[in-house]
C-alpha cells in the first residue's frame, strides 16, 4: 500500500446494466434475473429484505433453482426453457448454462471488473511496444480472461476443471479471440504458481478469484482458509518488476473488503501505485444494489 498510515476509501465495484443481462429484483434471500430470453429465479443468501416487484412478477419466473436441506438444489421450470444459450454481457459474448448447480458460467458483478482491467491494459500497451503477461487463477468461464485479451495482452488462463477450460474457450471463439495469445491449462493454481517461480517466469498482471473450497485435477484440495496465504506468496513472488496490476475477488462469507486489502498488500508490498478495494455489486432495476463478492485491487503509478 501507498499510505501506511490512511487506508484508501472503499470504493464499491458497481455492474452497470447491459446486453442481454439485468437483475430485476431482489429479496427474501433470492434475486429474479431477466437472462436472454428468460427470467429465472436463484438463491442470494444476502438478500434480506422484502422484494420491490409485485408477487406476480416472481411467479412469472421461466425457471426457479431451489436449494435442499443438504446444500444441493434443482431447477422447476414453468416454460420450455434451453438449458444452454448465448447472451452479449459487459462488451462479451457469452455461452450461458443453467448447471444443476444454480451457476450460470455468469458472474454479472464482475462486469466493472472487466471494464477497469481493458482501462489499465489498454492505457500501458499506448506507453509501450512490449508485451504485456496476464495470469487469471481460477479463470471458470473466463470473463477476465477475454476482457484482458481485448485490450490486448498475452493471457495465461487456469482452472482446475476442464469442462470450464473448455466452456471458456467456446466464449473466446465467440467473441473473435479464439487466435489470440491465451494459453488455456488445466491445472492445480498453488502447484502452477510454484512451477512458475522455479521456472522464473513473471507477469505483469496477476487476477484471481479463489472459491471458498475446490479440489485440483489430481484430486488436490484448497481450503481457503488454508491455502490463500501461500497462494498470495507466490503471486508476490511471479509479480514482474514492471508489474501493472493485481486483480483479487472472492465470495467467501467473512472476507470483507478490509480483509480482502490486507491480504492484496501480501502481494503488493513496497510497491507504489493505486489501491482500491470495496463491494462488488449489481443494481436492480429500483437501484438498489445487491452485494456480490468483495474485491482489492493494484494499479502501478504509470
Amino acid at each position: 500500500m501507498t499510505d501506511k498510515l490512511a487506508l484508501p476509501t472503499p470504493l464499491n465495484a458497481v455492474a452497470q446494466p447491459s446486453g442481454d443481462y439485468r437483475l430485476l429484483d431482489s429479496g427474501d434471500a433470492k434475486r429474479l434475473e431477466q437472462i436472454g430470453p428468460y427470467k429465472v429465479v436463484r438463491p442470494a443468501a444476502q438478500a434480506i429484505w422484502p422484494p420491490s416487484l409485485p408477487a406476480h412478477e416472481w411467479d412469472a419466473a421461466d425457471a426457479v433453482y431451489e436449494r435442499d436441506s443438504s446444500g444441493g438444489g434443482a431447477w422447476q421450470f414453468n416454460k420450455r426453457v434451453k438449458r444452454e444459450f448465448d447472451i452479449l454481457y459487459g462488451d462479451l459474448s457469452l455461452r450461458v448454462k443453467l448447471t444443476n448447480f444454480g451457476h450460470l458460467g455468469l458472474f454479472p458483478e464482475h462486469a466493472a471488473g472487466w471494464d477497469w482491467l481493458r482501462t489499465v491494459i489498454r492505457n500501458r500497451m499506448q506507453r509501450s511496444n512490449s508485451n504485456l503477461h496476464v495470469l487469471n487463477l481460477f479463470a471458470y468461464t473466463g470473463g477476465s480472461t477475454l476482457a484482458a485479451s481485448q485490450a490486448g495482452a498475452h493471457v495465461v488462463h487456469l482452472d482446475a476443471a476442464k469442462g470450464v477450460v473448455d466452456w471458456a474457450r467456446k466464449n473466446a471463439e465467440m467473441c473473435h479471440l479464439a487466435e489470440r495469445p491465451i494459453r488455456w491449462l488445466f491445472d492445480d493454481a498453488g502447484k502452477f504458481v510454484n512451477r512458475e517461480i522455479r521456472r522464473n517466469n513473471r507477469y505483469q498482471g496477476i487476477i484471481l478469484d479463489p472459491p471458498t473450497f475446490g479440489r485440483g485435477p489430481k484430486g488436490e484440495v484448497f481450503k481457503i482458509e488454508n491455502q490463500l496465504v501461500d497462494l498470495l506468496d507466490g503471486c508476490r513472488q511471479i509479480l514482474a518488476k514492471d508489474a501493472l496490476f493485481v486483480f483479487y475477488s472472492c465470495h467467501t462469507p467473512g472476507f470483507t473488503p478490509l480483509v480482502m486489502l490486507n491480504q492484496l498488500d501480501l502481494v503488493t508490498r513496497n510497491r507504489s501505485g493505486r489501491t482500491e478495494y470495496g463491494e462488488m455489486t449489481v443494481p436492480d432495476s429500483v437501484g438498489r444494489a445487491l452485494p456480490s463478492g468483495t474485491y482489492a485491487r493494484w494499479s502501478a503509478t504509470e
